[in-house]
């Protein structure tokens, strides 16, 4: 995984292909599907302990900015040059906002750089705004989920916070940390399946199934194919924090 520079995607997913070769911990390539490359490349960003900034590209790649916590000071922008260069997006201004670390924490910073502006959660930033664990921000057409696999915030907060926003049960919350479970471990390159995870949690297959329905329906998933939605889903936890390596 790429991490040296920031700007610099740690890990991007072709949308014309639907498998990737990837290396194994081993060393060994592997091809695996391309949703499932996305879920395992979040994971080791996470590892890597490092906050970053994940999102998609216009083309649907996914895309991991990293933010180094020894740089104090990183520019978003259009322009190649930028270390966060969001170039497919024409809404985003060449010089659009900065990225400043105060203490030990990040903050967006954008004092009327930009043309249409930088967003928090929906609201305009004007200035300087903290940023925690969780927060979406939107430069132009493009969104990326800031992402702090460390402290100051403990655990719990972040479960809390990462709950709250999905409403998850703690039922729904065990199914989806033994989904994720085979990701996290490289025992495989596909989520747990309804049985796995049955046995992990203590359900009927057809519990878990229900349970699945649900969990589909509250990411946004239950339209697409039956064969995309489990790895989907193990993304869509690890990218809204509601599952995070701390579970495993």
């Amino acid at each position: 995984m790429s991490g040296a520079h920031p700007g610099v995607p740690a890990k991007t997913t072709p949308r014309s292909a639907d498998w990737s070769d990837v290396h194994d911990l081993a060393g060994r390539k592997v091809r695996i599907a391309r949703s499932t490359a996305d879920v395992q490349a979040l994971i080791a960003a996470e590892r890597g302990g490092q906050p970053f900034l994940t999102g998609r590209m216009q083309d649907g790649r996914q895309v991991i900015f990293l933010l180094p916590r020894d740089r104090w000071r990183i520019t978003v922008g259009r322009r190649a040059e930028s270390d966060i260069a969001l170039g497919w997006d024409g809404e985003v201004s060449r010089a659009h906002a900065l990225l400043e670390q105060v203490g030990a924490q990040w903050t967006l910073v954008d004092d009327g750089l930009s043309s249409n502006g930088s967003f928090v959660n929906g609201q305009r930033v004007v200035g300087r705004q903290r940023l925690r664990q969780g927060d979406r921000l939107c430069f132009g057409n493009t969104q990326l989920l800031f992402r702090d696999p460390g402290p100051p915030e403990s655990e719990a907060t972040r479960r809390e916070a990462a709950s709250t926003a999905m409403a998850l049960t703690p039922t729904q919350h065990k199914v989806l940390v033994a989904l994720c479970r085979p990701l996290n471990d490289a025992s495989s390159t596909l989520p747990a399946t309804n049985r796995q995870i049955a046995e992990e949690v203590f359900l009927s297959v057809d519990a878990v199934k229900a349970q699945l329905r649900v969990l589909f329906e509250r990411f946004g998933l239950a339209e697409l194919p039956q064969n995309e939605k489990r790895a989907r889903l193990a993304q869509a936890a690890l990218a809204a924090a509601a599952v995070t390596p701390h579970d495993f």
